[in-house]
């Protein structure tokens, strides 16, 4: 079950801390990515203004958690899967997922735009998270990655001068 660190809603922790927290940890079952990648997103909605972005940050989020059950864990059900998700006041988005496998080498993987590679049915989660989100690392030998999407308060107030234009 997801834990915020604070009982007070996420305007009044910003005015108070600047940023707020999720943290959840899921068995290693496919059945469990929806559930909590719907969870963190009605999080990151309550903490970020809406500009679209909410949805390439959970394909990243689903990918990320996706790939370290299927993968990591080799759907292992007694391994657990940790993510942690951080939002700041002015929007910006830290997500780390951590999974229980023993890591890989992220530049090992094979270009899914290469035209070998175009027609193949799996191998562009690694890709789709780095093209979605701002930053993208892979630590811990590849058993963890971080994600994060920066600030898009001026993106929102950008959009709105243009559309009254």
């Amino acid at each position: 079950m997801a834990q915020i660190q604070t009982p007070l809603s996420c305007r009044e922790h910003f005015i108070r801390f600047r940023s707020s927290k999720l943290r959840q940890s899921l068995s290693s079952q496919v059945t469990a990515i929806s559930p909590l990648v719907d969870q963190l997103m009605m999080f990151v909605r309550n903490c970020r203004k809406t500009d679209g972005s909410e949805l390439e940050i959970e394909a990243a989020v689903r990918e990320a958690v996706s790939n370290a059950i299927i993968h990591g864990n080799h759907e292992d059900p007694y391994k657990r899967v940790r993510v942690m998700c951080r939002c700041n006041s002015d929007g910006e988005v830290r997500i780390t997922v951590r999974d229980e496998g023993p890591g890989f080498k992220s530049d090992a993987v094979p270009d899914p735009t290469s035209p070998e590679n175009r027609l193949s049915t799996h191998g562009r989660g690694i890709y789709l998270m780095r093209m979605l989100m701002d930053e993208v690392s892979f630590v811990k030998g590849g058993s963890v990655v971080r994600m994060r999407k920066k600030s898009n308060v001026g993106a929102v107030a950008e959009r709105k001068e243009r559309n009254d234009e």
